[in-house]
């Protein structure tokens, strides 16, 4: 295979989600350096919504209702607008033409991790995400730390003078910026009291009130002062410890988990100088001769969404019950909006356990209508989804996922070319025989074989 196709699918992949079928015919063809400069290309950035309306629709029998009643329909509204906000970012990271913005988005997903039961702020924080995912971290940071999302799931709402919380300036320092080791309890302490009178009224909008904040002196990190949480997070940018404990994320993310310091540490020099590039520090990234090094290359296992994301990507569909690949990201143990807690989701081999190894293995046959669904989510699982029981969960459209496929085009897209070359990071490893040792040689099939493989797992 040609040094150019391997390394540019090593690209679409780290900085995306993986070869599209739109670019198949010119994937050999195309340099590094032009790829990187079309995933960096500047587009219009468009907010994700839903359209499930906020509130229902007043009449008789709605006036009526009981607090019981009210309570239990608005938490369907937001369920529904939650599961709308899911697929149109997973819609986003299938289609979307900016493949780096939402990839950094996904990335910064997980990292500023929150999960709140108000769908609105989940819409705005989101939103902000996507919009700064290649912009400059520093506001990045800000409007997430003030985004009603943060500032709730965090308990910083309830942060006041005599009384503070300390959860929220411990997350920010601890996954957010700065990570372990790099400040004491003291500065914890002391950086609660700043970000006393953070909050967020009822329609979502930041609040900084002044009646709940501590006026006192602070000392943080070795300075003192009457410190806001504004200043501290200002204080907390100066370090260089904060660009490095982020670029050592991004590499770990998008190159390999085995750090190499002498990279990282100049990476983070370049960021820090930069104030906080991200699009700079991730251009860096994919344009360095090291990043296409073999041991950068297929050492990643890719996360349930990144698997989904990359068999929609390649495989044109139509698929009429959409909201089944929500139950899909759940029993594979990624749902998006829905992190496991505030230090987000776990990489590498966290992703892989008996069973979810064998529905992983089998979701190219499932969603080709080759095999039934046989895996049934755990009750607590139905209970986190709202669902009222398994039955709900695991009905007959949600077991026959009404996907179809358009074989003939991958027919005619594949007809002189390998399968295999495409879809496989690293081919060595391959033993062909377990992909075309059967009686139907067709491309539907040697398709469906290869994304079936553990090789398919990785990128």
């Amino acid at each position: 295979m040609a040094d150019s196709l391997l390394n540019n699918k090593h690209l679409l992949w780290r900085a995306g989600f993986g070869t599209g079928i739109n670019q198949i015919e010119d994937l050999k063809n195309k340099e590094i350096k032009t790829l990187v400069n079309e995933l960096f290309r500047e587009g219009t950035f468009t907010e994700i919504n839903y359209d499930t309306p906020d509130v229902p629709v007043s009449d008789n029998m709605m006036d009526s209702r009981t607090p019981a009643e009210k309570k239990k329909e608005m938490q369907r509204i937001i369920r529904e607008q939650n599961n709308e906000l899911n697929l149109n970012f997973l819609n986003q990271m299938v289609n979307s033409k900016e493949q780096m913005r939402e990839k950094m988005a996904f990335f910064w997903h997980g990292h500023f991790a929150s999960r709140v039961n108000n769908s609105k702020f989940s819409k705005q924080l989101l939103n902000t995400i996507r919009k700064h995912a290649l912009g400059n971290f520093k506001d990045l940071l800000f409007e997430v730390s003030q985004s009603p999302a943060m500032l709730n799931f965090l308990n910083n709402q309830q942060n006041k003078k005599d009384h503070p919380n300390e959860n929220f300036a411990r997350e920010v320092m601890e996954l957010f910026t700065m990570g372990r080791g790099n400040y004491t309890e003291k500065d914890i302490r002391e950086s609660a009291r700043a970000f006393t009178g953070w909050g967020y009224d009822k329609e979502g909008n930041f609040r900084e009130r002044k009646n709940l904040h501590d006026t006192g002196t602070k000392t943080f990190l070795g300075k003192t002062g009457n410190f806001t949480g504004t200043d501290i997070l200002d204080i907390i940018l100066e370090q260089k410890a904060t660009a490095t404990f982020i670029t050592t994320k991004i590499y770990r993310f998008f190159v390999n988990e085995n750090v190499d310091q002498a990279i990282v540490e100049q990476l983070s020099t370049g960021f820090h100088r930069s104030g906080y590039d991200i699009r700079k520090l991730m251009t860096d990234i994919f344009s360095s001769s090291w990043f296409y090094d073999k041991k950068n290359m297929g050492n990643r296992i890719k996360s349930p969404i990144e698997l989904m994301t990359g068999i929609m990507r390649m495989l044109p569909m139509n698929i009429q019950n959409p909201e089944n690949l929500i139950v899909y990201q759940k029993l594979l143990g990624q749902m998006l909006l829905y992190p496991p807690n505030v230090a987000g989701w776990p990489n590498g081999k966290s992703w892989i356990d008996s069973s979810t190894l064998m529905l992983r293995l089998q979701i190219p046959q499932i969603w080709s209508g080759l095999r039934p669904l046989e895996y049934n989510p755990r009750e607590d699982d139905d209970i986190d989804m709202g669902m009222k029981s398994r039955e709900t969960a695991l009905n007959k459209s949600f077991k026959n996922p009404n996907i179809t496929i358009d074989w003939n085009r991958l027919e005619k897209v594949f007809a002189d070319k390998n399968c295999e070359d495409y879809l496989i990071q690293n081919t060595k490893t391959l033993d062909m025989n377990s992909v075309k040792g059967f009686s139907d040689k067709s491309i539907k099939m040697n398709i469906i074989n290869l994304m079936s493989t553990p090789e398919y797992q990785l990128c």
